[in-house]
Parts: structure tokens; sequence; C-alpha cells
């Protein structure tokens, strides 16, 4: 396979038939409504399986899923669990936009997203070439917090791994230590590390030192390094209920799925053959299952399902990561008409982003239109559990004041704050404990963000991912055609032959550098 062009994967065996037999269409239940769930619901229905999406929120879309605010004036407007970006090599989740519309004309490319750090410190990524290793060389010419001195002093060989992902390999070397080791064995000055690498890590949800290094690699290698597209990103162009959501709904009705919403799952019931679903409205009966849930909805519903106990060792070891908190302020007055429509930030308390949405959705623009004032969305990810809600939202305008001073005179017309911790985390040691798609129920798939993926990938991409690939496991056994999966390379540029795999130079053993 190519190292530097995207990959297609037919799993788990391209053969048979593109739809069910007529006459004998099966069962199933899609539990959950994020990306994860209805990526499954998508291929299921298209491939001519009778479907029911429960979803126990109002709207569907999970954490990309957005929900109605009531502003002062009486305005209602859209408000959402925070920041997304749709990289260009999430392929898996645009193929499923593109399903309500070829196009994907609701999305918008960023032209940049600066990382903004103390003192007007400042690294762009626009502009870098799309190949390896020429983006990486360009970026370490083109930082202003990297002298030749620095480069000097760095861990080569350690570097060099960020080039060299290959997951046989990289999680047998990397999943026991932590990405803050790693990353301290690069021996890069505390101010590249800050502006090259402590926002990418963040961004994650997991604090460095809890996460494993080959994660932090994989994602190296997924986001920048193994990336065809290139590091911009697009970002949707009305609030994500309207722009996917709604019409998603409306694209699974027309075929056949029967979507429930505000129907939480309590209890479900496995006799072999058939699976009953009991939910806040009733109780739905299927030939299959799909559990596209967070990290405590699929631990809770199958505690309280004695006939899914074969499961809990799969799942028992899944954690959730520490909260992130999201606070979306309408100002009375705008910011400065230089201000990126999305900025990461370092080095000031528990901030993580900055968003400008009047400057890339059109609801917000609309609204800073008719009022003179700005939407801005901050960001804290991976939140130390100690820190309350009063606290972080304190730090949280501190350090937009101490980015974007201009707006210390505004007013808050209205603000809306949220903390939450449903995001899998991905501590040391964990991938091997990390549950598959498939399970010991030959009828029962697990799909979503925090399960493994046989493939790069990360965020809305692996939970898309896991979707298709819940579906294509319940459909190989019917004899019916699986959804591709499209990837970036499996293997890094420098990514050792397999007959090598084996061999590891003493510098490369972080785990007693750093001890």
């Amino acid at each position: 396979m190519s190292r530097t062009k995207p990959e297609i994967h037919w799993l788990p065996r391209r053969t048979g038939a593109f739809h069910v037999p007529p006459g004998a269409a099966p069962s199933a239940v899609v539990v959950g409504g994020g990306i994860a769930g209805i990526a499954a619901a998508t291929v299921l229905a298209e491939r001519g399986v009778r479907v029911t999406l429960l979803e126990k929120e109002a709207e569907l879309g999970g954490r990309a899923g957005g929900f109605a605010e009531q502003l002062p004036t009486g305005e209602r407007v859209q408000m959402e669990r925070g920041f997304h970006g749709f990289f260009r090599q999430y392929y898996t989740l645009r193929a499923l936009l593109s399903r309500i519309d070829p196009k994907l004309s609701m999305l918008t490319e960023l032209a940049d997203y600066p990382v903004l750090g103390p003192g007007g410190e400042v690294q762009s990524f626009s502009g870098l070439p799309k190949r390896t290793p020429l983006q990486v060389m360009a970026l370490t010419m083109r930082t202003p917090h990297l002298k030749a001195r620095d480069l000097a002093q760095v861990n080569g060989l350690a570097a060099l791994e960020m080039l060299a992902f290959d997951a046989e390999r990289t999680y047998a070397r990397f999943d026991h230590i932590s990405a803050s080791d790693y990353l301290a064995s690069l021996a890069m000055p505390e101010r590249a590390r800050r502006m090259l690498f402590d926002v990418f890590a963040h961004s994650f949800f997991n604090p460095e030192a809890q996460m494993s290094a080959a994660e932090l690699l994989m994602m190296f290698h997924f986001y920048f390094t193994g990336n065809p597209e290139g590091l911009i990103f697009d970002v949707v162009n009305e609030p994500l209920g309207t722009a996917l959501w709604r019409p998603m709904a409306s694209y699974l009705a027309a075929r056949g799925v029967r979507i429930e919403t505000a129907a939480a799952v309590t209890r479900i019931e496995h006799t072999g053959q058939k699976i009953g679903v009991e939910h806040a409205h009733g109780t739905v009966t299927a030939d299959m299952l799909v559990l596209a849930l967070d990290v405590g909805g699929l631990q809770a519903v199958i505690t309280d399902s004695p006939s899914l106990q074969a499961l809990w060792p799969n799942v028992s070891a899944m954690r959730a990561t520490h909260p992130f908190g999201v606070l979306r302020l309408w100002l009375d007055r705008p910011v400065r008409p230089d201000r990126v429509p999305f900025a990461g930030t370092t080095g000031i308390g528990m901030l993580d982003n900055i968003s400008v949405y009047e400057r890339f959705q059109g609801e917000s623009a609309r609204w800073s239109r008719d009022h003179g004032g700005s939407v801005v969305e901050l960001h804290a990810y991976a939140v130390p559990p100690e820190a309350s809600a009063d606290e972080v939202r304190a730090d949280l305008i501190a350090g937009l004041h101490a980015f974007y001073p201009e707006t210390r005179a505004a007013r808050i017309v209205h603000e809306r704050f949220l903390m939450r911790g449903d995001c899998p985390a991905f501590p040391p040691g964990g991938h091997a404990r990390r549950p598959q798609v498939a399970t010991v129920l030959p009828n029962v798939v697990l799909a979503g963000d925090g399960i493994a993926a046989p493939v790069p990938c990360a965020l809305m991409e692996r939970a898309a991912i896991t979707g298709f690939l819940a579906a294509n496991t319940l459909l190989a056994p019917l004899g019916v055609m699986p959804e591709p999966i499209r990837s970036v390379p499996s293997q890094g540029l420098l990514a050792p032959p397999s007959f090598l795999r084996g061999k590891q130079p003493r510098s490369l053993e972080l785990d007693e550098a750093a001890q």
C-alpha cells in the first residue's frame, strides 16, 4: 500500500449483494443517535434492513449535536457542545454527510487556525505543503519558536517516531508510557513544545500525563504526518442541528428508519435470535443490535441488562476522561476585525481555544449584524476534576480578556456554560483492552469514538468509521456487501518493514529514559 495516498478498506470482506434478499429483511435497533449511530443506521437502512434508531436527547447528533437556547430578547438560537472542525481526511464522516449534500456545501474552509501564546506569540499552520515530509520541514523552518541551536538538542530518533507510525509496532512500543513522557523525551524547548504540541495534545480531551503515547503518535500520523489532505479543515456554516442532523433524519426516514428521540434505553433483553429493547416510549424487538453510546451510557445499559453480561469484560475497563468546558458568550460589541474564526490558545489558564462564530456560522452572523455584537465561544479541554464550574468559567473569561483585550469592555448580553465528562479516556496500557466493534454476541456490535478501529482515526471520524463497521459486521453473515472505509495511509513514511519491527534501538526506550 502507498504511504502517501488514502487507502480503501472493504471490511470485514468485499463480497455479497448490495441489498438483503427481498422479503427477508431483518430488523435492527441502533441505540444512540450520535455520529456512530447515525452512520450505522444509514448503512443498514441503505442495504434494506428495517431500522429503529433510539436517542435519549431531543435531537440527533450526540456530542456533535445542538439544542435550542433562548436569548433575553426572546430570540431562539442553537447552542452546541463546542466547536467542531471537519478535516479533509475525515473521509468516512464526509461520505456520510454526502448523503444529504453530495457537494458538501454546508462546509466552509478555514484558511488558518493559528495557535496564540502569551505575549503575542503566534504559530500559523496555513500554506503548508500536503506531502510528507515536506510539511514537517516547512513547519520546522517557518516556526519562530525553534532556532538552529534548538534543533541540535532535539532527540531526533524520538521525533522521527512521528513519521514512523505502524499500529502493531507503535502500540507495542509506546502504549505503556504517557504522552507527556514522550513529549518530554523530544528535548524540545518549552516555548516550542507549547506552541507546536500542547494545543494539539489537549484537543483529544485527555491530559497528557494520563494519555497513551501510542495514541498521541497515532493522532500525529492521522492529522499531520500521514494526512494526504493537509492541515486545514472545514467548518459547518450553520448550526449543526440545522445543517446536518435534521437533514440526516429526513434522509433516514425516507429509507424507512423509525427515529425515536427522548427515548433513553433502560434495559435490553437478549434471547439469542431476538433482542428486546426497553426505552422511555415502550419496547422494540429486533434481530440485531448496535450499541453506539458514550462510555457511561454503554456501561449503564450493560449493567442493567443481565442478558448482556457477556459484554461486560470488553467494556469494564473503559473510562471517561477529564471533563471539558464550553462557554458561549453573546457580547454587546464586536471583537476586532482581524480576529480569526478559530484560534488555539496555550500558556494562559485553562483556555484551549477561542471561536468567533459570526465569522463562519450564518445564524451567529445574522445575530451580530442585527445587534452589533459578537458570538464568542471558549473551550477548556481536560479540565482538572477538582475545578468547579464557577472556577472554570472565570478562568475562561480571564483568558479571553488576555488574548482579546478588546472584550474587557464588552457587556455579556447572554451566556451558556456547559461542563461534560463523557469523552473516552485513552490511558497508557489501555489499547489492548479497548473493545472492538464485534462482540461475543454475533448479533450485537459496538460503535463510537471510544471503540477500537482498524485504521488510524480519531474523534468524529472514529465514530463514523466504527458506525460503518458496525453495520458491515452485522451485514456480513447475510451475504451483503460492506460499505467501504477510506482512510489515511495505515503506515507512516518511515515505518520499518515488517521484518524489522522487532528491532528497537535503546535510545527509543522512552520508559527507561523517563525514569
